[in-house]
């Protein structure tokens, strides 16, 4: 049965779909069977595999508005599979709002295939509406990605709040795993000081090592590669390695 890990953060620029990728690639490295799930209406993760979301015919939107099962949806790529997204989700939540257990739509279509992969990784969109709350509802884990910077982690509390209240009325089992400290770098104080204090503010753990700022993160999606086969022995492609050997079961 999969262990399900949503990456979260309502801000947005925080590196969560360079993350999810990352980590389900690494994952996919120690031949662990990955499933990513893109709950962004701006389908940047499903992008960044390679395909382009104006284009597909079925998306997640069509499994949450219940017009399809979720393996009709699902696309093999390089490395993983996907549950792909296009902006129709954005419509989503509105369906959602009159749906009975509306919270748990997406937790319900992922029990039909949870048996077939290892792991399972929702990229969470930057925001804390009902999509979220779907993510979080079905996830076994959160991981919530912080820039770097002192602007970027005010929002962590806020989101914390967010999963208190999912594990009283919808997911009691949910656990925070950590943050992953992205963005990161080390030639300035800032970035020392802003790593040094957000577990101490948040008193949740860091998953090791911070991933330092590189344009080749920048530059992977448009191939549609992970920072992982893009520039394999790259410091940021190292460092998500690291991270995902903390996931391993």
């Amino acid at each position: 049965m999969a262990k399900t890990i949503a990456l979260a953060n309502q801000k947005g620029g925080v590196a969560k779909t360079t993350s999810a990728i990352s980590i389900g690639v690494a994952l996919s490295e120690h031949d662990k069977k990955v499933l990513l799930v893109d709950l962004d209406p701006q389908g940047s993760l499903s992008f960044s595999v390679g395909l382009d979301p104006e284009m597909l015919q079925l998306t997640l939107h069509d499994v949450m508005a219940n017009r399809v099962e979720i393996q009709k949806v699902i696309k093999k790529v390089r490395h993983v599979d996907i549950v792909p997204a296009s902006i129709d989700l954005a419509g989503a939540e509105v369906t959602l709002l009159a749906r009975t257990g509306r919270e748990h739509v997406l937790k319900r279509a992922l029990s039909e295939i949870r048996a077939l992969y290892d792991y399972i990784l929702i990229d969470c969109p930057p925001s804390l509406g009902l999509l979220t709350i779907n993510g979080l509802t079905a996830a076994d884990e959160v991981i919530i990605p912080v820039a770097c910077e002192a602007l970027s982690h005010r929002g962590v509390g806020q989101l914390l709040e967010t999963v208190e209240d999912v594990k009283v009325y919808a997911n009691p089992s949910l656990k925070v795993k950590g943050m992953i400290i992205t963005l990161y770098d080390d030639r300035t104080r800032h970035a020392k000081e802003v790593l040094e204090d957000l577990p101490k503010t948040y008193k949740i753990p860091v998953l090791e090592p911070p991933v330092k700022k590189s344009i080749r993160f920048a530059e992977a999606p448009s191939l549609g590669e992970s920072i992982l086969d893009y520039a394999p022995d790259s410091s940021g492609a190292q460092a998500y390695r690291e991270i995902a050997k903390q996931l391993l079961l």
